[in-house]
C-alpha cells in the first residue's frame, strides 16, 4: 500500500497533466465530458476563486479529469500533514497532556482520510460516467467524512494548542478543508447521478428476526452451545439468519473467553469480510468501566449484550478534565459494519463538566438496536458516515445527539434531562459545514418526554429540538411524538443570525403537545414540510438502508409510517 500511495502523490502535476488528456469516456454525454476551462466548472462548487486558483491554469479538461487532479492533490496534501503530526508527537514529553491528546485526535483523524482518499480514488479512477447509486453513496460518505474529520481536528487543537502549534497546523488544516470541499463538489457534479425516490410506503414489520433481542444466528454446533450456555436462552430457528464466524464471551469474574471488552476486541480478527458473516462479542451482565475504542480494521463486529441497564459500559471523561470532546468517549468505534444490541453506554461526568460523550460512532453502516445512552452535554455523537438507531434511549441536556454523520433514529426514546442551572436542553446539534455533504439527523417515529429527574423538578427548564451547532446544520423530526415539554419556538440559535438561513431544519406530521408549529421560529432555513420531502430523509432513501441493514436482522422501517 505505502509503494502504490508514493507512486499516486509523488508524480509532479507536469507528469500528470498529459495523463488527464485521455481520461473522457466516449460513451458519456455533454457537459460532463465537454472541455472547459476552470471558470466554467468552477461555477458549481463552493467557493470558484478557490476554485480557479487550485485547478491548473491555461488547461481545458472536463469535470471528471478536475476532480482526479484534485483528489491527487488532496492525497499529497494529506500525508504532508500527518507527517507534519507525527514530527509534533515526536517532541510529546515538551507538550502538554492535552494538546498530545487534540494531535492524537488529528492523527487518527489525518489517517482515517488518507483511507477514505484512496478507496474514493479507486472507485473514480476506473471511470467516467455517472456511478450506480450504492457505489455513489459510498463515495459521497467517504467525502463527506473527509471533511468532517478534518473541521473534527480543528476543533480538538482550538483551546489547548500553544501558538505555536496554532501557527503550524491552522495554515494547513483550512487549506485541507477548503480543498477536500472542492473535491466534493466536482464529484457529486461528475459521478453523482439524480437518486430516484423510494416512496412506496411499506409496513412497520419489515424484518423481526430479533425478538426479545434474540435472533437466529447460523453458527457452529460448538459456537451455538457456547452462546445457550451462557446466555441460559436457546436460539430461535429460522429460515433467513444471521450469519457468524465466531463467537466469544466477556464474563467479569474470568469465566468465559475474556474478563474485558477490549480483551475481546483486540482478539477479534482484522479485514473480516461481512458476506462471511459477523464476529459475535457477547458481553454479559455488568458494569464494565473500561474505555473501548474499537479501530478501523476491526470490521463487522456485533456485539451483544443482556439488555439495557444490565450491559453497562461506562466511563467519566469529560472536556473540563483535559480531554478533548472526540476522545472523551466511554465507548468510541470506527471499524465499518458494527452492530451493537441490549447494551448501555453511559458518561458519569455529570452537567457540570460539560462536553462528556458516553459513544461516538464514526464507523461507516453501523446499528445500534435496543441500546440506551446516557450522558449530560454531548451524549451519543453520531460523528460520521451512515449510521442507523433503533429502538434506542437517549438521555441528556445541552446538544446530546450531535455530530455530522448521516443518522436515522427511528423508533427511538428520547429524555432531555435536568441541566445544569442557567443552562437550556437541545436535544440535536447537528455539524454539517458543506452544502454538499450528505449528512443530517433524521428522528423518524420517535417519542420525546422528560426524564424522570427533569420531569420531577420545580426548575423551568427552556427545551429545543435543536440549535445550529454548524453553518449547514441539518435536522428532521417525522411522526414522531413531542411532549410538552419542547419550547413553542421549537428551535435555538447558536449566536446571533448564525446560519440561520443557510440551515436546514424541518418537521413533518409530529404529534403531541409540543408539536405544534404554530408559533415556530420563522427563519429562512425551517420548513413544515409534506410527504414527498419527509420521504428524503427516511431510512430507504436517506441511507440506502435496504442494502445493508437488512442483512443483520434488524428491523426497520423503510418508508413513512
Amino acid at each position: 500500500m505505502a509503494s502504490k500511495l508514493f507512486l499516486i502523490i509523488a508524480l509532479p502535476i507536469f507528469i500528470l497533466l498529459p495523463l488527464f488528456a485521455h481520461q473522457s469516456c466516449a460513451a458519456d454525454v455533454a457537459p460532463k465530458t465537454t472541455p472547459a476551462p476552470p471558470e466554467t466548472i468552477c461555477n458549481n462548487t463552493p467557493d470558484p476563486s478557490y476554485c480557479i486558483t487550485t485547478l491548473f491554469n491555461n488547461q481545458t479538461a472536463d469535470v471528471y479529469t478536475y476532480c482526479r487532479f484534485t483528489i491527487r492533490k488532496a492525497l499529497s496534501q494529506t500525508k504532508k500533514f500527518l507527517n507534519l503530526i507525527e514530527n509534533y508527537l515526536t517532541r510529546r514529553s515538551t507538550l502538554s497532556t492535552a494538546i498530545v491528546r487534540a494531535l492524537e485526535d488529528c492523527r487518527l483523524l489525518a489517517g482515517l482520510n488518507m483511507d477514505y482518499l484512496l478507496s474514493s480514488y479507486g472507485t473514480i479512477n476506473t471511470t467516467s460516467q455517472i456511478l450506480p447509486t450504492r457505489q455513489a453513496d459510498d463515495v459521497h460518505s467517504l467525502l463527506s467524512a473527509i471533511i468532517t474529520n478534518q473541521e473534527t481536528c480543528l476543533s480538538s487543537l482550538q483551546y489547548p494548542a500553544s501558538e505555536s502549534i496554532k501557527n503550524g497546523l491552522f495554515s494547513p488544516l483550512s487549506d485541507g478543508s477548503k480543498l477536500y470541499s472542492l473535491l466534493l463538489a466536482l464529484f457529486k457534479n461528475g459521478w453523482v447521478g439524480e437518486k430516484k425516490q423510494e416512496t412506496t410506503r411499506q409496513p412497520t414489520k419489515t424484518q423481526t428476526l430479533f425478538r426479545n433481542g434474540q435472533l437466529p444466528l447460523e453458527m457452529s454446533d460448538r459456537n451455538r452451545a457456547i452462546y445457550d450456555s451462557v446466555s441460559r436462552r436457546k436460539l430461535r430457528s429460522a429460515d433467513d439468519a444471521v450469519k457468524v464466524t465466531d463467537i466469544v464471551t466477556v464474563i467479569h469474574d474470568g469465566s468465559g473467553n475474556f474478563p474485558t471488552i477490549t480483551d475481546a476486541v483486540n482478539a477479534a480478527p482484522n479485514n473480516t469480510d461481512v458476506s462471511k458473516g459477523y464476529f459475535i462479542i457477547y458481553v454479559t451482565a455488568g458494569i464494565y468501566e473500561e474505555y473501548i475504542s474499537i479501530p478501523k480494521n476491526k470490521k463487522n463486529l456485533m456485539m451483544i449484550g443482556d439488555g439495557i441497564g444490565k450491559t453497562i459500559i461506562t466511563g467519566n471523561r469529560n472536556v473540563v478534565d483535559g480531554w478533548t470532546t472526540f476522545n472523551s468517549a466511554s465507548f468510541a468505534v470506527v471499524g465499518p459494519n458494527f452492530v451493537a444490541v441490549n447494551m448501555t453506554f453511559r458518561n458519569t461526568a455529570g452537567p457540570s463538566k460539560h462536553q462528556a460523550v458516553a459513544l461516538r460512532s464514526g464507523a461507516d453502516l453501523s446499528i445500534f438496536y435496543s441500546c440506551s445512552f446516557e450522558g449530560y452535554q454531548d451524549t451519543l455523537y453520531t460523528h460520521s458516515l451512515r449510521q442507523f438507531y433503533r429502538e434506542c434511549d437517549i438521555y441528556g441536556t445541552v446538544d446530546f445527539i450531535f455530530g455530522n454523520a448521516a443518522v436515522v433514529l427511528q423508533n427511538c426514546n428520547i429524555y432531555p434531562r435536568l441541566p445544569m442551572s442557567g443552562q437550556f436542553n437541545a436535544i440535536t446539534a447537528q455539524g454539517r459545514t458543506d452544502p454538499n455533504q450528505n449528512t443530517g439527523i433524521s428522528i423518524h417515529n420517535c417519542r420525546i418526554r422528560a426524564a424522570d429527574e427533569l420531569a420531577s423538578s420545580n426548575e423551568t427548564v427552556l427545551t429545543y429540538l435543536g440549535r445550529p451547532w454548524k453553518e449547514y446544520s441539518r435536522t428532521v423530526y417525522m411522526q414522531s411524538f413531542m411532549d410538552s415539554l419542547i419550547n413553542p419556538a421549537g428551535w435555538s440559535i447558536w449566536s446571533g443570525d448564525f446560519a440561520l438561513s443557510t440551515l436546514y431544519y424541518a418537521e413533518y406530521s409530529n404529534t403531541g403537545p409540543g408539536s405544534d408549529t404554530t408559533n415556530r421560529v420563522t427563519w429562512p432555513g425551517y420548513h413544515v414540510i409534506n410527504a414527498t420531502d419527509a420521504a428524503n430523509f427516511t431510512v430507504a432513501n436517506f441511507l440506502s438502508g435496504n442494502t445493508w441493514i437488512k442483512g443483520t436482522g434488524v428491523p426497520y422501517t423503510p418508508g413513512l409510517l
